[in-house]
């Protein structure tokens, strides 16, 4: 039966991750991480169906090999909690064949990012028995390219200007014209025991002495407004119904009349529990004899959504 999942997690080095390694772990391939010297093998990985990269229009055609693109990630990241790529994990449904999933995944990472400006790399993973769990990974940059083929910036630095009171925020690009019409940017100036902002012009009328030579400015900057898009709540939900709506064309496409929904429970109005995605980890140790929590609870919820049907057939026959 079809089943709607789809996970959405961020690679970042503030986690401990590299794109690198995630790279390699969708590939169940060998890449060298350039960054950290740390070289990551997942050769003896099972389970890989099908992999691709997927470029926009302006990329580098290099970057249609994993590990260049996210090498190239990994360089232009300078901090040691970059976000490096967004990742996606998706489950398939076990209607289709190999094939159509392949359909499936291009259609959707075709139209859905690479459309809009983002380097995907991608793979299906059928782990053994295969048609238990068939799903797919999907990493993507979180930079918007240039025409050029460069990355662009993620956020600028945003000067808090001042002009006849009124106080404005500029990027540097922007301060150039701006100051030609008389914004300033503030600096911080002693006032008797106080640190106070104020233009170079009014402190030197006072004769107050700066303190910092860095300009007053917003405290996160201004976000490219591409990438400001993609982080957003709303996409989010965007593209979580994008992975319904191409899902349900592939099955109407193949003859089938299973459908997935991307909406929770309580939008569809359903009084049933949903269950919880175990992941796995939970499986392993299920296998293994282990009981685990996430797939115990699993367990309870579904013995509880089958009394529930239970009961609301008892209610309508005593009705």
């Amino acid at each position: 039966m079809a089943i709607y999942h789809l996970e959405a997690k961020i690679v970042s080095r503030g986690t401990g991750r590299s794109a690198v390694a995630a790279a390699a772990y969708l590939s169940c391939s060998k890449i060298l991480n350039e960054y950290d010297g740390i070289q990551h093998d997942y050769t003896r990985k099972r389970g890989l169906v099908w992999q691709e990269v997927f470029l926009p229009e302006f990329a580098p055609s290099e970057w249609k090999e994993r590990g260049v693109l996210w090498n190239a990630v990994e360089e232009h990241e300078k901090t040691k909690d970059s976000r490096l790529a967004r990742e996606f994990v998706v489950a398939l449904p076990i209607e289709l064949s190999e094939a159509q999933w392949e359909k499936l995944l291009s259609d959707f990472i075709s139209d859905t990012f690479v459309a809009d400006g983002m380097c995907a790399d991608m793979a299906i993973h059928d782990p053994y028995p295969p048609g238990h769990n068939p799903h797919a990974h999907i990493m993507l940059t979180v930079r918007p390219l240039d025409e050029k083929g460069n990355w662009q910036y993620k956020t600028q630095k945003e000067y808090l200007c001042v002009k006849n009171g009124e106080e404005q925020g500029f990027t540097a690009d922007e301060f150039k014209a701006a100051q030609a019409e008389g914004w300033e940017k503030q600096y911080q100036y002693r006032v008797g025991k106080k640190k106070v902002y104020m233009t170079s012009s009014a402190a030197e009328e006072k004769g107050y002495e700066r303190v910092s030579k860095y300009p007053k400015s917003t405290k996160y900057g201004r976000q490219n407004p591409i990438a400001e898009r993609w982080n957003s709540e709303e996409q989010l939900v965007e593209w979580r119904k994008a992975w319904a709506d191409v899902t349900n064309r592939h099955l109407e496409r193949a003859g089938h009349e299973e459908r997935i929904d991307h909406r929770s429970h309580a939008e569809r109005g359903l009084d049933e529990q949903p269950t919880i995605h175990e992941g796995v980890v939970a499986r392993a140790l299920e296998k293994k004899g282990i009981v685990s929590d996430r797939c115990e609870l699993n367990r309870q919820i579904k013995a509880d959504n089958a009394l529930l049907r239970e009961l609301k057939t008892t209610v309508k026959k005593l009705m």
